[in-house]
């Protein structure tokens, strides 16, 4: 049952990303990857929050690693850096691998904190 939740939810989160990913080339481009950075910082803020707020194992399994784990994307995170050393952007693949870890980091901790806060320590 648990292994069907988490399948669910990676087909939706990869619904989004793709979506997200698609939305985010068309306003913005595919110069830097700056759809690929905001769906990984919401996704760290989102499972912070659900860790913060000890969400049940169900909501866990089906949110945290179904939705938010086919949504964020660590691989693409890692072929776009490889991609702009291969370009010799050392500055864009630099602040991009900062921006990406740094603030990824940060937010989930922000959700972690937001999390305790609004689960009132459930």
């Amino acid at each position: 049952m648990m292994a069907g939740l988490a399948g669910i939810g990676a087909a939706i989160g990869a619904l989004g990303r793709y979506g997200s990913s698609q939305l985010g080339a068309k306003l913005m481009g595919t110069r830097w990857p700056m759809a690929t950075l905001l769906i990984n910082w919401l996704g760290s803020l989102l499972l912070g929050l659900l860790t913060g707020w000890q969400a049940t194992h169900v909501m866990t399994v089906l949110f945290g690693t179904g939705v938010l784990g086919g949504f964020t994307t660590y691989s693409t995170f890692s072929h776009e850096v490889v991609m702009l050393v291969d370009q010799r952007r050392w500055g864009a693949a630099l602040g991009y691998l900062l921006l990406s870890v740094v603030g990824g980091l940060a937010l989930a901790g922000l959700g972690v904190y937001l999390g305790m806060i609004f689960g009132g320590g459930r």
